[in-house]
């Protein structure tokens, strides 16, 4: 069955990474297109993009992740796509388990499908992975479905998916999003990847950063979400 897959690969200030994970998307996933989502970068983002004839569209502002990942959801609603998976721009993803992940949606029915790295693997001990596994729990408790690795940024939407990401303003790339979806009627399901470490450049995600992105996200999912409109 033919469908049409389009990578969304927000990118700020990527210019050390951008063409390697582009090049590793082209030649790993075949007949999976591609948009890059400038998100205000000062430094040769867009300019590397342009060089190497990328498609690329540019913010002339940094709307940060959410607003960045929006704009690629736009993007595939408006242009028909069956499906659109989230794509760091900074080498992390593994470009490969792209189709598998199409594969398990289709087998599956699943309306979103997760890049986990824990599926098959325990998680390490870390502060990160400790707060990680705090909302796994909670997603436990609210939608009684395990889900191993919920702040993995490699996520695939299918057509029923897009078009709610890419209109409500209150959607984004983030777990407590996940978890309406689900609440919502959406069938979530993960597939074992493996990640790299960033190939350079910094994170946004300092600790204190992390510390606090997983106070939010508990806080959201365990009273915010109540409230939401359904997806």
């Amino acid at each position: 069955m033919d469908r049409r897959i389009l990578a969304i690969i927000p990118a700020y200030n990527e210019e050390e990474n951008i063409v390697s994970t582009v090049e590793d998307l082209l030649a790993r996933a075949p007949g999976v297109d591609h948009v890059i989502v400038n998100d205000g970068s000062r430094d040769a983002t867009a300019r590397l993009c342009e060089e190497h004839g990328y498609n690329l569209v540019s913010l002339p502002v940094n709307l940060g992740l959410a607003g960045a990942f929006q704009t690629g959801m736009k993007y595939a609603l408006r242009h028909g796509y069956d499906y659109a998976v989230q794509f760091d721009a900074d080498g992390q993803h593994g470009a490969a388990y792209i189709l598998p992940m199409v594969e398990q949606a289709e087998r599956t029915g699943a309306d979103i499908v997760i890049g986990s790295r824990f599926c098959e693997k325990k998680k390490p001990v870390s502060a990160r992975m400790i707060g990680s596994s705090l909302i796994t729990g909670l997603i436990k408790l609210t939608t009684g479905k395990t889900i191993t690795d919920p702040t993995s940024g490699m996520r695939l939407f299918d057509r029923k998916m897009i078009e709610p990401f890419a209109t409500e303003l209150d959607l984004g790339p983030e777990p407590d999003s996940l978890v309406l979806a689900m609440r919502s009627g959406a069938k979530v399901e993960e597939v074992q990847v493996e990640m790299q470490e960033r190939i350079a450049g910094e994170s946004y995600l300092t600790f204190t950063r992390s510390m606090s992105y997983m106070l939010q996200v508990c806080v959201s999912i365990l009273l915010v979400q109540w409230f939401r409109k359904k997806v």
